[in-house]
């Protein structure tokens, strides 16, 4: 008899502890679920592209896609991010691919790498089994970031050296006394010939 009881009893432990991982996973699943739907916060910064630089990305396709993309980061729960995710790094990949060679530069180029990386690791981390909001969030958060950063190597691309500058204001100067020298030369009065000569003159 106490035989049974022991074995009834042990049997009850096992099912106890094989039942909290299961409740255990139904809250951590749910807390997931309950991330998933918060809404995506990212940066408020916007660059504003010269524009010298607005004239070569308006007929950029690639830049148009990428930035409307980044626009709707604004609106994005992290399931849009991850349902998202693939298409992110398709545009963010032709961006790169099709940069105009006008705009072709070491800073750029560097700048549209860290943005195709961003992209791929948000990818990996959408499409795993075992979803991780915050990770999702902070890589998501990222590329904005990484946007506004690329935004402003092309505003770099026209903006003028110092050197450029104090050209510029070197040749300012310089024409300045030509230009006051003009009005008096103007504004010189004709000098009359002496009586004698004006007769002379007259008579010839």
């Amino acid at each position: 008899m106490k035989s049974f009881f022991w074995i009834v009893l042990s049997i009850l432990f096992v099912g106890c502890g094989e039942n909290k991982p299961t409740e255990s996973k139904k809250t951590s699943d749910k807390n997931i679920v309950s991330a998933l739907k918060q809404k995506l916060e990212i940066t408020n910064e916007r660059v504003i592209l010269l524009p010298e630089a607005q004239e070569v990305t308006s007929e950029w396709l690639a830049y148009i896609t990428a930035q409307s993309e980044i626009e709707n980061f604004r609106n994005y729960t992290l399931n849009d991010v991850i349902a998202n995710a693939t298409p992110i790094t398709e545009i963010m990949q032709s961006l790169m691919e099709t940069l105009p060679p006008t705009l072709q530069s070491n800073a750029v180029e560097a700048r549209l790498g860290v943005l195709v990386t961003k992209a791929k690791i948000l990818q990996q981390l959408a499409g795993k089994r075992t979803l991780d909001p915050d990770q999702i969030a902070k890589t998501a958060q990222e590329i904005p970031t990484e946007f506004n950063n690329f935004k402003i190597q092309l505003n770099e691309l026209f903006l003028k050296t110092l050197e450029q500058f104090e050209e510029e204001l070197d040749s300012i100067d310089n024409d300045e006394p030509i230009q006051k020298a003009k009005p008096e030369l103007k504004n010189r009065p004709n000098k009359r010939l002496p009586p004698n000569l004006q007769r002379n003159r007259n008579s010839i």
